[in-house]
């Protein structure tokens, strides 16, 4: 199949200084504005980062920070953090108190996750749970290695009604890991400090432990030991009882490795030494099953013609401003080349295959701008690029057929306004074609990411590869210029307050207040869509600067090929041959 994929057809082409000056959006540096966002986002990270006891705190303990444990781990250049600012109840802390996200150990890719020991010990808090669940679905749906790094004092007792119960409460990851196993996932763990009740679930339910040598894993740590008492209330004579224990037991916790080494061997390796322990996860890493690249790559990876850097200047901040998509998707892929499917049918979207680091990816995205007075075919009105029509959705749904059937993973890229609507957008059944979409989606069986690049918008946001109606989706990014919500604030404005103008019209009352409230919810939506506010509760699992994008479209890919359930021969594929005819 060389003759397809090794030198596809080329993609995009180079800026010239008249097209750099006139880029310049409306007299704004767009440049300038998306550094700008992005370093607000850097910002927060740094905050998350610098949570807690301060590093050297840590390190006068003789112990290393989850930071420092995650750079020793990791191969050099493959970290690829998510949910770095997810804090969906709002936590004090500004994090869920766990670090987590793609990266290399040993040359295989994995999922990776710690406790940050510079917040409250490793404490449960809100929201954890919640982005636990996104670390283990995403392990699970590239059915690569998930590994722990354990340092976990148990839960944030005062807040415990926020997450210690409910049907994906605190409880839920040992259940998750319970079905990786099951799945034939591989859950390692290294583990650290003291990890009573809550701690000790977490460090135990994991399928192979890596144990420091001063750490311990209990169904209760001193604190419950101490704490039982039968007096049903406190006392002096309680008190003087507590401290006695709390002593005894702070001294030596319940569940040390002379337990859970020697007795149950629950531990399976102990390590003298912090780094021994990584070093451990590291040599186990190597065994991890795996194929090799050579085994998937359609051709030799290659950079992208253009700069990565360029994009700056090709999305413009501004979300009413139309660009032109291919050229943003020829600054991410292999060569800058692609094998387009169903050129000229539907014209509001792009698909195609592309090579990222050598392996075969399918590609959807947006287009935009004007696309003719012919078009939609079912319309007298004009259509505009960012809308899904009929011919578009069915070409979608075509194209990931196809995907699922060759095994090719698939990336969206998302700058929609929504789905047409009206009665002609009815009879086109646009309605019955974007939960079709749905169901060709779920049927596919294969990894999927999503970037979305500018606006993501009503049930568009759904059916083109959003994490909400796709069980498939590994992760979804955010740029400084993503901006989600079920439609823009004016719409929305309109949409609850058109009646109430015309009542207040009627009965002869004055507009003001109505138009108030309307320009008031019309910056809430603002406020409500914006990237640090997508990246906090959970819209997108990382909001990631433009020149870093291509970074994570090769972690996908690698680790999407790494291990997968199921191939496809790719002389036996026919989505290139279709594209070809």
């Amino acid at each position: 199949m060389k003759s397809y994929f090794k030198k596809m057809t080329d993609l995009g082409s180079e800026l010239k200084k008249g097209q750099i000056k006139w880029m310049t959006w409306s007299g704004d540096d767009n440049v300038k504005n998306l550094e700008d966002v992005e370093a607000q986002i850097n910002e927060a990270v740094e905050r998350v980062k610098n949570a807690g006891f301060p590093t050297e705190k840590i390190n006068a303990r003789g112990e290393m920070t989850v930071w420092q444990r995650l750079e020793y781990l990791v191969d050099p250049g493959t970290w690829r953090p998510l949910h770095t600012l997810f804090n969906p109840l709002a936590n004090v802390e500004e994090t869920t108190n766990v670090i987590d996200g793609l990266g290399r150990i040993s040359g295989k890719w994995a999922v990776i996750i710690g406790f940050d020991n510079k917040v409250m010990a490793g404490a449960w808090l809100p929201g954890q749970s919640e982005n636990i669940l996104r670390a283990t679905d995403l392990s699970k749906r590239l059915n690569v290695p998930l590994v722990w790094l354990v340092n976990c004092s148990g839960a944030k007792l005062p807040e415990q009604e926020k997450f210690y119960a409910n049907r994906r409460g605190a409880g839920t990851p040992f259940f998750r890991h319970a079905e990786l196993a099951q799945s034939g996932v591989p859950v390692l763990a290294g583990i650290y400090g003291t990890n009573p009740a809550g701690g000790g679930y977490q460090g135990i339910s994991p399928a192979v432990l890596f144990a420091h040598k001063n750490c311990n894993i209990a169904v209760g740590g001193a604190g419950i030991v101490s704490g039982m008492t039968p007096k049903g209330y406190f006392d002096q004579e309680t008190a003087e009882l507590l401290i006695e224990k709390t002593k005894q037991f702070k001294a030596k916790p319940p569940g040390s490795v002379k337990i859970h080494y020697d007795e149950t061997g629950f531990f399976r390796y102990v390590y003298e030494e912090e780094r021994g322990v990584l070093d451990g996860l590291k040599d186990y890493m190597k065994d991890m099953p795996s194929y090799h690249p050579k085994f998937y790559r359609v051709a030799e990876p290659k950079a992208p013609k253009f700069s990565v850097e360029e994009i700056y200047r090709l999305l413009p901040l501004e979300p009413k401003k139309v660009y032109d998509f291919d050229e943003i998707l020829a600054r991410l892929v292999d060569g800058s080349e692609h094998m387009e499917f169903r050129p000229g049918y539907g014209r509001e979207v792009y698909t195609g295959l592309c090579k990222i680091d050598g392996f075969l990816v399918g590609c959807i995205g947006n287009r935009q701008g004007y696309l003719g007075s012919d078009y939609p075919e079912y319309a007298d009105y004009p259509a505009m690029g960012g809308k899904l029509y009929r011919q578009g959705l069915i070409k979608m749904n075509e194209f990931v057929t196809l995907c699922g059937r060759d095994r090719i993973p698939v990336v969206w890229f998302q700058d929609t306004s929504g789905i047409d609507v009206g009665d002609p957008a009815e009879k086109a059944e646009l309605l019955g074609l974007g939960q079709t979409l749905i169901y060709s989606i779920q049927q596919t069986d294969v990894p999927m990411m999503l970037i979305v690049l500018r606006k993501g918008s009503a049930a568009a946001h759904y059916v083109m590869g959003g994490p909400t109606a796709n069980r498939h989706n590994a992760f979804t990014l955010g740029t400084a210029a993503t901006e989600i919500s079920v439609m823009h604030g004016e719409t929305a404005a309109v949409a609850t307050y058109a009646r109430r103008l015309v009542k207040e019209k009627d009965a002869g009352r004055p507009l003001e207040p109505v138009i108030e409230s309307m320009n008031q919810l019309a910056r809430e939506y603002h406020e409500k869509s914006r990237p640090l506010f997508c990246a906090k509760t959970g819209l997108v699992d990382e909001i990631v600067a433009m020149r870093d994008l291509r970074k994570y479209l090769v972690a996908f890919a690698g680790a999407a090929y790494q291990n997968p359930k199921s191939i496809c021969p790719h002389h036996q594929m026919i989505l290139p041959r279709s594209i070809r005819g």
